[in-house]
């Protein structure tokens, strides 16, 4: 069994224009990944609907999510974690702009 090893902060993409997804770690049923944002939003209209659960947690920068049905965002800070059930359609709205936004996150089943 090898041990891999990493920082969650070393080799952040410059300014691009999608949002940059790391895997982490990949088993049966759950899935780990880095995501960073800069700047970025999910297109208008769009809805992520994830046949998946996942966990994120904030590590660095500021977010807001929408939920479908909830009317208004939720702002996400460094240290801030949300569950999002599968099926729960939301969207990003908005990551900071000027700074990199990290996320970890775990997809599971």
């Amino acid at each position: 069994m090898t041990n891999a090893t990493g920082n969650l902060f070393a080799d952040l993409p410059a300014a691009r224009a999608d949002e940059e997804f790391t895997e982490l770690l990949s088993a049966p049923n759950v899935q780990i990944e880095r995501i960073v944002s800069l700047g970025h939003a999910s297109p208008p209209g769009f809805w992520y609907d994830q046949d998946w659960a996942e966990w994120v947690l904030l590590i660095a920068g500021e977010a807001e999510l929408e939920f479908e049905g909830e009317t208004a965002p939720r702002e996400l800070k460094p240290g801030d974690h949300l569950h999002i059930p599968a099926h729960a359609r939301h969207r990003v709205a908005r990551t900071h702009g000027r700074q990199p936004t990290i996320w970890l996150a775990v997809h599971y089943r």
